[in-house]
């Protein structure tokens, strides 16, 4: 028989909004720690999403509706790691490069590292290099992510990197993606990570930035 926990990782799989949101209720009504619902409940389920949409069990459908799941069960759980002190391991600030208004990669990743243990902030698309600055000077960030899909606007990638590393001490790890971007051109601008999609981004995003 599982447990209420493992039910919790079943509907995010299954992207069941309202079982996950009753069955987060039902562990919380069992006194369980807010910390051990989201790690072995949502965030479990989540790992599972991105572990079957790697390897090709999953595609983009499932993983939104998984992703929805997660977003409304989180709604409840919220109030209680507040008021438990559970805070994000590592804040990430995301976005799509100025010139660029595409969105749906980048609301994956998005989606992804906070599955990841991370607190996202989306800036959205078209942001420029002042944004993400701005972004990580409001509340310091140890990921910037960012995503393009054009070729014309990959250019972007390099002047933000630049820019961080310029403007920013300690300078938070970049992360690159997009269909045009390469392991290549990551290296070529000193970017410290590529996803090629957005599970794996994820958990390079975890290796730079939560290596216990």
């Amino acid at each position: 028989m599982m447990s209420v926990l493992e039910k919790i990782a079943e509907a995010v799989l299954d992207g069941d909004e309202q079982a996950a949101s009753q069955l987060v209720q039902t562990a919380l009504a069992e006194s369980r720690p807010a910390k051990q619902i989201l790690d072995q409940g949502l965030l479990a389920g989540m790992t599972e999403v991105g572990r079957r949409f790697r390897d090709g069990e999953y595609f983009l459908p499932e993983v939104l509706v998984a992703a929805e799941a997660m977003k409304k069960a989180m709604d409840v759980l919220r109030p209680s790691l507040s008021a438990q002190g559970v805070r994000a391991e590592a804040r990430a600030v995301i976005g799509t490069v100025r010139g660029d208004l595409h969105d749906i990669g980048k609301n994956l990743v998005a989606t992804m590292l906070a599955s990841a243990g991370f607190e996202v902030e989306d800036l959205g698309v078209d942001v420029s290099p002042e944004q993400f600055i701005e972004a990580c000077h409001r509340e310091p960030a140890q990921l910037v992510a960012l995503s393009a899909l054009l070729t014309t606007t990959m250019s972007e990638m390099r002047k933000i990197a630049e820019r961080i590393r310029q403007s920013l001490a300690p300078s938070p790890r970049i992360l690159i993606g997009g269909a045009p971007v390469t392991q290549h051109y990551a290296d070529e601008i000193g970017a410290d990570g590529y996803g090629r999609d957005a599970a794996t981004g994820a958990e390079v995003a975890k290796r730079l930035c939560m290596p216990s």
